[in-house]
């Protein structure tokens, strides 16, 4: 049985109020990069991206990072030259963190430059961490059993509706 903890107006408010975050928190940085761990992180990254330019005046990048969640020590592909990155605020994105394994991968491939500021970024915080990743901007933390699954989902193919929504089963 799937119970929906996210609605499509609360994810909105979520995405609003994270892009003002990251705002203030990089002020002093001309170049702010979200990057958006595929799939849903970089989906989550767009909504964002979408929502900081309106009110930024830094320029923003958009790109995305694929890992393979199962075995993050396999080639973690970045879809830019990590030179672009390079004295830039970084902004990961993902939707869901349960343990951390993700984003603290994630962060060590991204690490091999110097960046201006780092920032982590999540819609839902499980609160399992078993990696020491502090996430600095969430939309909810959600204190759940090991055993239940949460999936967001980012539907952009409705209409222009953007439905989007998070369910826990």
């Amino acid at each position: 049985m799937k119970n929906k903890i996210l609605n499509t107006d609360q994810i909105k408010k979520i995405v609003k109020r994270i892009a003002y975050q990251i705002h203030e928190n990089n002020l002093e940085f001309p170049d702010i990069v979200l990057i958006g761990v595929h799939k849903n992180g970089y989906m989550l990254a767009e909504k964002i991206n979408k929502e900081l330019r309106q009110i930024s005046k830094s320029n923003i990048g958009l790109v995305s990072i694929k890992i393979n969640k199962k075995n993050p020590i396999d080639e973690i592909e970045l879809e830019c030259k990590k030179e672009f990155l390079k004295n830039k605020a970084i902004v990961l994105v993902d939707d869901v963190l349960h343990t951390g394994k993700t984003l603290i991968y994630c962060v060590k491939h991204l690490l091999d430059v110097t960046p201006n500021n780092f920032n982590t970024v999540v819609l839902i915080d499980r609160n399992h961490k078993k990696f020491p990743i502090k996430v600095d901007f969430k939309g909810i933390s959600l204190s759940t059993f090991i055993s239940d699954h949460v999936e967001v989902v980012f539907d952009n193919n409705n209409n222009n509706n953007n439905n989007s929504y998070a369910f826990i089963n």
